[in-house]
């Protein structure tokens, strides 16, 4: 519980009591980034930003906004300010040796999305106001995230602060010195924009989260890859099954294509050993191939995404994000 002398203390100066009023909120702000940006990285830069600012304007906490939400605000601008700043990044080129993949359906619009550690979710208690739209999970699915990402800079802080984190809209006016009447508006274009681009397919409901059901599917799945058996692992796909890879711009769309573009990895002799983890509440898996010598070297990471008891999504990212999972960049030989 904060003490007036815990927050005098801060705004005189001393660290260790802002560190004791702001530490209850510093994982669920990096979540906040985290969807400002799209980016596990920019996130954490972003959120040691937010308390570097934080700490030096301390002095000049009045108090007339609880400190979560003043917090917030600061968090927000600073996002505002990373995404306004940031030169839009290039997509890479596609680097997988001997694989020649087909003609992608379409290039992905989103190629600096990262995924965001459950280990760290689990580690986050977010409470949302009453006119929050959108369940936790949901709230920070890949789907989600990457449906964000595409909105302008002052739709997206709208949408999360009202229909994620459910502020309401005159703390989320003060808080991007903006009107009622304006992030009324904002919001209104953000939620049709995000209508037309829906983050939820008509997919039957995913099931629960390390449940029988699911572990079943990921168990089909890690015996379907790990065995290079491309039959098993169609049958495993929904008829719409999607497939990204960021950063590479590469999307493909239907089981048919999907099929293709997996049977040009495997057919390249490319054996894989997946080692599980968790990611945006989804079943994941650090991904390492087999080499002559017996050790495995990390390729990347996979995120499923579920529908009912079949595979409907596959988001394959780079080997660079697997120390965020505890996962090392090589296994020993077996």
């Amino acid at each position: 519980m904060v003490t007036d002398d815990v927050m005098s203390r801060a705004r005189a100066g001393d660290g260790e009591a802002f560190r004791e009023l702001t530490e209850p909120y510093r994982r669920e702000l990096q979540v906040h980034c985290y969807r400002m940006l799209g980016s596990f990285q920019d996130a954490e830069d972003a959120l040691q930003e937010t308390l570097l600012a934080a700490w030096r304007g301390f002095a000049g906490f009045e108090g007339r906004a609880s400190l979560r939400t003043w917090l917030y605000r600061i968090a927000t601008n600073q996002c505002l300010n990373a995404r306004r700043s940031a030169s839009r990044r290039t997509a890479k080129e596609w680097n997988v040796p001997s694989v020649q993949p087909p003609e992608p359906t379409r290039l992905g619009e989103v190629v600096w999305l990262e995924p965001y550690p459950d280990a760290l979710l689990d580690a986050t208690d977010m409470p949302i106001g009453p006119e929050a739209r959108y369940e936790r999970t949901e709230s920070i699915s890949l789907a989600f995230v990457t449906a964000l990402q595409v909105l302008p800079p002052r739709q997206l802080a709208v949408l999360i602060l009202r229909d994620v984190l459910g502020f309401h809209a005159g703390e989320v006016a003060e808080m991007l010195d903006s009107t009622v009447e304006s992030v009324t508006s904002a919001l209104k274009r953000a939620r049709a924009t995000l209508h037309r681009r829906p983050t939820t397919p008509d997919h039957e409901p995913a099931p629960a989260s390390e449940s029988p059901a699911e572990d079943a599917i990921v168990a089909k799945f890690v015996s379907a890859w790990e065995s290079a058996d491309l039959d098993a692992l169609v049958g495993l796909l929904t008829d719409d099954v999607f497939i990204s890879m960021p950063p590479m711009p590469f999307e493909y769309e239907g089981r048919d294509l999907v099929a293709r573009f997996c049977a040009s990895i495997f057919g390249s002799g490319r054996r894989f050993d997946l080692v599980a983890t968790r990611a945006n509440g989804q079943p994941a898996f650090g991904a390492y191939l087999r080499s002559p010598s017996g050790v495995r070297h990390g390729t990347g990471l996979f995120v499923l995404t579920l529908s009912g008891e079949r595979i409907c999504a596959m988001t394959r990212f780079d080997n660079s994000v697997l120390p965020w999972f505890g996962l090392p960049r090589s296994l020993p030989g077996r």
